[in-house]
């Protein structure tokens, strides 16, 4: 094992990659599949200005701290905490920051590269017209012989390892060969990819009606619940306490402006959200609206079948999911970087290996996630199926837990002027409000946030008839004391969940914002056992 802090893995070449970079890794699919109805249902205009001062005051600091952690070390968050942990002269229990972030990484990018192979099959399904004529039960049923269907899974495995395999070519070619070129290439394109549509989706949409879900203000649908949503989003969309900061604050050219860079990265992660919103609802046809819809039924079901009836739409289908798979891809890339980063400076081992070994192990953890879709579907563990605890571990208690500890450590554990020279120079305002953030308020909104996650999930399970013994207490305990209200429920519901499920799970809904039944007819039995309205992954893509 080499000694400490004598391993050099790399750092970019240009200052501006570090904000490509960022940019690659926060935006992801929530942008596309949560954002727009998070919007639309929680006042537009008002929850976009929520949701932004959510990150400012909540989030941003955190993003701050993280990436500050990684430059000032040069170095993983892992060897990054062991060299703040002896300057600060702390318990060697501190470690445990830097080791639960790089599994939470592990875990995300485990079903992250699945929903990566889900979006690179639809662009191939798109190009040869498989949507053409399709009407929901057609898509739902093209969505369920790819995902669930139990005969089907090695080709899903397929596109598994296709997906996987582009992801690790990339970080085997090295941090600047590989990694930077990527990102300063893909990022951009992936941008340029998103104008080009949401300009076709304003030329041949309707770009009034999508303005007023999104930009409009209406205040009458803005309430505490709002506020809740805004910070649920705010913090799980952002790659916070998964050591993805850290990795690339290190990377950072000595003339890289940190906090400048990650407040634009903020502000680009909500204009590309934004904009996301209003392309979706701007193709939304009157016999095909997208109220109340999310996740993998808005886009892997309704979006093929409203994009089929554009102009081309064999291309604009196979375009729109190029660019899910570009988002997937960026998002992947970053996730992986902590974990190779670690087990490098951890046994010295060449990057290639290191790759090739991490990349077996996501691939080997992937199936898990995989197979909880088809052929493990119907093997439960407290109610849920693998993925949907491994879903719930990340969220609900490992990414939490990371950000709390690092909030401690930095606003407990180090001297003001251990901090500031971490920090670097900033405003003295600034530095007082990052000061108190982490030492008060952030481990105590990320503790609530995770207490929710984690409550509210459990609630959801016991709503599929889960005996456990969870489902035995009142359901005000488990949705932490007030009334749920289950579009806002960040939680996946299990792969395979009937639709009865799914409308008994809506009932406390308002009648308007309640979705549509499924529609039955040729998808059979497949089309009932698709991934549902509410299998949303808030924090990994």
């Amino acid at each position: 094992m080499p000694t400490p802090y004598q391993t050099h893995i790399g750092s970019f070449t240009r200052k501006s990659t570090f904000f490509w970079a960022a940019v690659g890794a926060t935006v992801g699919l929530a942008n596309l599949w949560q954002f727009p109805y998070l919007a639309s249902l929680h006042g537009g205009g008002l929850f976009i200005l929520l949701y932004l001062a959510c990150l400012l005051l909540v989030t941003l600091p955190l993003m701050v701290t993280e990436a500050a952690v990684g430059r000032y070390a040069r170095h993983g968050i892992v060897l990054a905490m062991d060299g703040l942990i002896r300057s600060a002269r702390q318990s060697r229990a501190w470690m445990a920051v830097g080791r639960l972030s790089i599994l939470a990484a592990f875990l995300v990018l485990s079903f992250t590269a699945v929903f990566g192979a889900i979006a690179l099959a639809y662009v191939f399904y798109g190009a040869l017209g498989r949507f053409t004529g399709a009407g929901d039960a057609e898509a739902t049923a093209i969505l369920a012989d790819l995902v669930s269907d139990p005969r089907e899974y090695r080709v899903f495995m397929g596109w598994h390892v296709f997906f996987l395999l582009l992801v690790l070519w990339v970080s085997a070619q090295g941090v600047v060969k590989g990694l930077e070129r990527a990102l300063r290439v893909v990022v951009p394109g992936a941008l340029v990819l998103m104008l080009v549509l949401f300009t076709l989706a304003a030329w041949h949409g309707r770009i009034d009606g999508a303005i007023n879900h999104i930009l409009a203000m209406h205040p009458e649908d803005l309430s505490w619940e709002s506020l809740k949503t805004a910070l649920f989003h705010a913090f799980f969309t952002l790659g916070l306490g998964m050591g993805v900061w850290a990795i690339l604050g290190s990377y950072t050219t000595p003339h890289t402006r940190l906090k400048r860079s990650i407040l634009a990265v903020v502000l680009m992660d909500t204009l590309v959200a934004i904009l996301a919103g209003l392309m979706i609802f701007a193709i939304a046809t009157d016999g095909h609206s997208f109220d109340g819809e999310r996740g993998f039924s808005l886009l892997f079901v309704s979006m093929p079948v409203t994009l089929a009836q554009l102009p081309a739409s064999q291309l604009v289908i196979a375009a729109v999911f190029l660019l899910v798979v570009l988002i997937v891809w960026t998002t992947s890339l970053n996730l992986l970087e902590p974990i190779v980063g670690w087990f490098r400076e951890w046994t010295g081992a060449p990057r290639s290996l290191s790759v090739l070994l991490i990349g077996l192990a996501v691939w080997l953890a992937g199936l898990a996630s995989l197979l909880s879709f088809n052929v493990w579907a119907e093997e439960r563990v407290g109610g849920a199926t693998l993925f949907r605890w491994l879903e719930l571990i990340t969220g609900g208690l490992l990414i939490p837990l990371v950000a709390i500890l690092i909030a401690l450590f930095t606003g407990w554990c180090l001297t003001r002027h251990l901090s500031g020279t971490m920090l670097g120079a900033t405003p003295r305002l600034f530095g007082r409000i990052w000061f108190w953030v982490m030492r008060l308020v952030l481990p105590v909104v990320v503790a609530w946030i995770g207490v929710q996650y984690t409550a509210l999930s459990l609630a959801n399970l016991c709503s599929n008839g889960n005996a456990a013994v969870w489902c035995e207490q009142p359901a005000a305990v488990l949705s932490g004391g007030g009334e749920t209200q289950t579009e806002d429920r960040p939680t996946p519901a299990a792969p395979g969940e009937s639709d009865a499920d799914i409308q008994g799970a809506d009932e406390t809904a308002p009648a308007a914002d309640r979705p549509p039944p499924a529609e039955k007819g040729d998808g059979g039995n497949s089309g009932e056992k698709a991934p549902k309205q509410e299998d949303i992954l808030y924090h990994s893509v």
